[in-house]
């Protein structure tokens, strides 16, 4: 019984570590990010700050000329959006008509 105790666990662990890795490449969306109409280029209307959500279920955000000032991963739940940078902190946003609210900036689609 312990054995199997342990093997479940083990099986659990790696599962969880594949899942939650930032470079898993695994977009959680429910399928492939790539088809994703969120996906892609927006920036503010000064064009300060450019967030460019990838296809893979990353995101690099540029600020003020300085590229990946912030990197992390990303989940698409509708129109939600939850962020987790690649030092920890967390962020959400939601698109709506065709804008991103992402905590306190206003970000519009690059075409």
């Amino acid at each position: 019984m312990t054995t199997i105790l342990l093997r479940a666990l083990g099986l659990l662990t790696l599962l969880t570590a594949a899942c939650s890795s930032p470079g898993s490449g695994r977009p959680r969306t429910g399928g492939t990010a790539a088809g994703h109409p969120h996906v892609g280029m927006w920036v503010t209307a000064d064009g300060r700050i450019r967030q460019e959500l990838l296809p893979n279920g990353r995101y690099e955000e540029e600020r003020d000329g300085r590229k990946r000032a912030y990197t992390g991963r990303y989940t698409v739940v509708g129109d939600h959006i939850d962020y987790v940078d690649d030092i920890g902190f967390t962020a959400t946003g939601d698109v709506r008509d065709g804008i991103l609210y992402h905590e306190h900036l206003v970000l519009y689609r690059q075409r």
